[in-house]
Parts: structure tokens; C-alpha cells; sequence
């Protein structure tokens, strides 16, 4: 049986003054799952995330993090930031150090280790990340992508079993794009839990085996990306378009073209596809 890491139970949330951001919520997040967290801007994707890290708490409901309710005592609260870690959008929002390594080691020495441990996970995360030749300059004179490695470290240092990204490529170019996606491929693989909160539905496609859809305050849909993306409907409602992979093999399949088979998630696969079915 999978192990639940993260679970909700009719949560709700309303930022003060304003209607409720998130409305009875119940979802849970089995360990190693790679998800994708889609809906419009305003739909409650970050106030789930803020939720998930402790940084909210819900209005009414219950949250359990690895089978313990949270509450307000320190222990909670710690067991929670120990498991879950958040990557935001914008890396300047989240750096707050003069230099790459004290950035790094700020998370872990909040968990109250040793000096010794501390070190020992900056430098792994200097490593892992690329960040070494880095270790000295100010954070705040990167490049985007630099920032994202940053950003990306500062979690890791903390060694989560749970990791939320925000729009994590937003603003980055191509090739850190890129690297960025190779980089949750790798964290996937090590078996950490990861929750993506993204626009880009072509990403989800590829990448995700389970999507959440929120729309006003409401998880709408909880599928694979195939019943999410097939749901014409559910897309129209939720703002969402299909991505340009999954239309096309869509396209291809109803006009018997090709009749057979998934649609691919990969462009790689979707021209082995196409062979395989011409021969």
C-alpha cells in the first residue's frame, strides 16, 4: 500500500476581508507522485501549496502530514517544514542571503542541526546543483536560471520527502528550461514527491502522472492527464487548452490515421509512433 504523505480533509482557507480562496478540500498525495497543479490565476493553486508548507493555516478542516494531524505546536510545525518545501515563482522572493552558500545553509540551520551537519548539506547541494564556482557571489547578481538552481538548493539543503514548485519556469529561458525539467526528472527518480503548480500544459503533458485542477477555490478534477486533457468540457470550464501532443494524436486517432495505441507524451516518442503505424 502507498504511503500517504500528504492528506487533506475539507479544508478551507479565506484570506482576511476576502471569499474563501479555497473551498472544502479533500486530496491526498501518496509518496514519489509526480502531479501537476493546473487552473487559472486566482483558481487556489498557491494557497494550496502555502497550505501544504505550513506558512497558511486552514480556516476549518484538517491536514495530516505522514498520518499525524497538524496543529499549532512547534513539533508540528517543524515535522512540516522538515517534509515539505516549497520553490516560489520568483527566486527573489524567496533569497535573503549576501551569499549563495549562507543562502543554502539558512533552511537547514532552522531545523536546529549541527554546524557539521549543516556543511556537509550545503556543499552536497553545491554540488548537485552546480553551484560551487557560485559559492561566494551574491545571490541577488545571478542569472534567472542561476537563481532557480539557488532557489532549487535552498529546498534541497532540507532534505524534504515533498517538494512544491511554482511556476517553476517561468521567466527562464530554453535551455534553463530545460535544465530545470531534467533536474525534477532526476529528483523524481530519487523518489521525492513533486507538485508542480504550472500554466504550461505541454509540460503537465510529458511530465505529470496525476493532474489537480482547481477553478474558483475548487479542486474540479483529480485524473491522469489523458482523462483530464480528454475532457473538453472540464477544460473549457477551467480555462485550460489541451497540449499541442495530445491534440494531435487526438486528431490523428479520430480520423484513422492512426488508430492504435497512447497518444505520446515525448515529440521523441510521438515520431516512433508515427513510424511504427506507417509501416
Amino acid at each position: 500500500m502507498e504511503e500517504i504523505v500528504l492528506e487533506f480533509r475539507g479544508v478551507s482557507f479565506a484570506y482576511e476581508g476576502e471569499h474563501e480562496a479555497l473551498r472544502n478540500l479533500s486530496v491526498s498525495v501518496k509518496r514519489g507522485e509526480r502531479i501537476a497543479v493546473l487552473g487559472e490565476n486566482g483558481a487556489g493553486k498557491s494557497t494550496f501549496f502555502l497550505l501544504c508548507n505550513g506558512v497558511l493555516k486552514p480556516n476549518s478542516g484538517e491536514i495530516y502530514c505522514k498520518g499525524k494531524k497538524l496543529d499549532s505546536s512547534s513539533r508540528s510545525r517543524l515535522m512540516q517544514r522538515q517534509t515539505v518545501g516549497i520553490v516560489f515563482q520568483e527566486p527573489d522572493s524567496q533569497i535573503i542571503a549576501s551569499t549563495v552558500a549562507e543562502e543554502i545553509s539558512f533552511g537547514p540551520m532552522n531545523l536546529e542541526l549541527s554546524r557539521e551537519e549543516v556543511a556537509k548539506r550545503v556543499e552536497t547541494v553545491l554540488e548537485r546543483m552546480k553551484l560551487t564556482g557560485m559559492r561566494n557571489r551574491p545571490p541577488h547578481y545571478l542569472s534567472g536560471g542561476e537563481k532557480k538552481r539557488v532557489t532549487i538548493a535552498d529546498i534541497l539543503a532540507m532534505q524534504p520527502e515533498v517538494m512544491l514548485f511554482d511556476e517553476p519556469a517561468s521567466s527562464l529561458d530554453p535551455g534553463n528550461a530545460a535544465l530545470l525539467e531534467q533536474t525534477l526528472r532526476e529528483l523524481s527518480e530519487e523518489g521525492l514527491t513533486l507538485l508542480i503548480s504550472t500554466h504550461d500544459v505541454n509540460f503537465a503533458w510529458r511530465w505529470a502522472e496525476r493532474v489537480l485542477v482547481f477553478s474558483h477555490g475548487e479542486l474540479v478534477a483529480d485524473r491522469t492527464p489523458e482523462q483530464v486533457f480528454a475532457d473538453d468540457r472540464l477544460l473549457a470550464e477551467s480555462g485550460l487548452k489541451k497540449p499541442l501532443l495530445f491534440e494531435m494524436g487526438q486528431i490523428l486517432q479520430q480520423t484513422g490515421v492512426f488508430a492504435t495505441g497512447k497518444i505520446p507524451r515525448e515529440m521523441s516518442e510521438f515520431r516512433e509512433w508515427a513510424e511504427r503505424m506507417t509501416r
